[in-house]
């Protein structure tokens, strides 16, 4: 009677595993374009990329750095750099100590040195799930440390953009950022670098108008949203509608704003070329 007893819920508790999708990998997730269910496993095989739509989820700082540098030859730049609180802005330090403690970030960019396919760079990224990856005073330093230290050190300089823009609580002090990173970059175009810049969803705003658009390679993910002002305030502000896929990168490919979209998965390959390419030929 207590062997029945056990086959029967054991059998019950398989019927539920498999009813709530608890078997490892094989959980499911909507996708937020198509609205198509994928198994987790397959989603994050394919770089957290929709396999039936193409839909490019949003990724983290660490873990976008995993899949274009070279294994093991990420070393971090100005790890410990967190937001200063200068306008004394209600309950902001709250939000960044809660923003550090999900994010297991300090702020909201990564920079660091590493190679692609055994070419060194340096790699900066910006990490949406931090404050939107807006700019803060301190997001601006540590992009300009890096582009300064890829000019000392005489390396090609690769930045992912994904950005809500200027950090409102800390109001002129961030925009300040805006000029500090692109005369940074000018400094370093002086010197005849390469600076691939990669555009991923969103950019927009101020990181727009300053070190996303100054590459002299500009490269965007399928799908991102890239501006300046977004399509609905654009629209009620000139009391136009706007063409179909307006902003987005495929739109922003036709009109010539970037030079290649490139999925997420030939992304590690693309760079390397250009590396390559910059290496053999000198400036693109």
């Amino acid at each position: 009677m207590n062997s029945m007893f056990a086959k029967r819920r054991a059998r019950l508790l398989a019927m539920k595993a498999i009813r709530d999708n608890y078997i490892p990998g094989d959980r499911l997730t909507e996708c937020p374009s198509c609205h198509g269910e994928n198994t987790r496993k397959a989603v994050a095989e394919g770089l957290s990329v929709c396999p039936k739509c193409g839909y490019h989820w949003p990724i983290g700082g660490y873990y976008r750095l995993s899949t274009i540098l070279d294994p093991g030859s990420f070393r971090e730049l100005n790890e410990k750099y967190p937001a200063a609180d200068p306008l004394s802005f209600p309950d902001y330090p709250e939000k960044l100590a809660a923003a550090q403690r999900k994010t297991g970030l300090s702020e909201a960019a990564v920079t660091a040195t590493g190679s692609i396919g055994g070419r060194k760079c340096v790699v900066g990224v910006l990490d949406s799930r931090f404050f939107m990856g807006s700019m803060s005073a301190a997001v601006g330093e540590k992009i300009t440390l890096a582009i300064e230290y890829a000019g000392k050190n005489k390396l090609p300089l690769i930045l992912f953009s994904a950005s809500g823009g200027a950090r409102m609580q800390e109001g002129i002090l961030s925009l300040m950022q805006m000029a500090k990173t692109s005369a940074a970059l000018a400094r370093f175009s002086e010197k005849g670098l390469l600076y691939i810049s990669v555009l991923t969803d969103p950019t927009t705003g101020g990181v727009t108008a300053s070190f996303a658009s100054l590459g002299d390679v500009i490269l965007a993910e399928p799908g991102a949203l890239i501006g300046f002002a977004g399509p609905r305030v654009i629209q009620q502000t000139i009391g136009e509608t706007l063409p179909e896929g307006f902003q987005r990168a495929e739109y922003q490919l036709s009109h010539g704003f970037v030079d290649a979209v490139v999925p997420r998965g030939q992304l590690r390959e693309t760079l390397s070329r250009l590396l390559h390419l910059h290496e053999k030929g000198g400036r693109l």
